[in-house]
């Protein structure tokens, strides 16, 4: 395993003290589990609905590195909750307020606790490319085919 990297938190005025930063449930899991702020209240998501569900929380994120924000996957198989942009990306250089961006593609409306565990937070390396324009690119067996190309579906 490779040496942890320092994800500096600031709570947004009013954020809930009590709630915990943002933490791993086991030695294995690879996204710190983010909770929902709603000032102690809760959020009904009706079914369709898209909602920004805040953490409270603000990240400085070390340049190199970005937070992908991944939806729970107990949540989406339980209840059809998920996250319609997923993984979201937050930038090194975002010092905004740290939003999930939740939709209910359940059949029932599903009620969002203030404190609940809405979404994962992964943090990887970014890799920067330069992109350049050529005459033609380097043919392969697969060439142009996509969308189902290579196999059913």
């Amino acid at each position: 395993m490779t040496a942890p990297v320092t994800i500096q938190v600031l709570r947004e005025p009013g954020a809930d003290p009590a709630l915990p930063l943002p933490e791993y449930q086991t030695a294995g899991s690879a996204g710190a589990d983010l909770r929902a702020d709603l000032g102690g209240a809760e959020l009904v998501l009706a079914p369709g609905q898209i909602a920004l569900v805040a953490t409270g929380l603000r990240v400085q994120i070390p340049e190199g590195y970005e937070m992908q924000i991944r939806p729970r996957s107990s949540l989406a198989l339980k209840h059809g909750v998920t996250l319609p942009n997923t993984p979201g990306t937050i930038d090194s250089d975002y010092r905004g307020p740290l939003g999930v961006i939740m939709i209910n593609l359940g059949a029932a409306p599903y009620t969002i606790q203030h404190g609940e565990r809405i979404a994962q937070a992964v943090i990887a390396p970014v890799t920067r490319a330069a992109y350049v324009i050529v005459d033609a690119l380097d043919g392969t067996a697969r060439g142009a085919g996509g969308f189902g190309s290579t196999g059913r579906g």
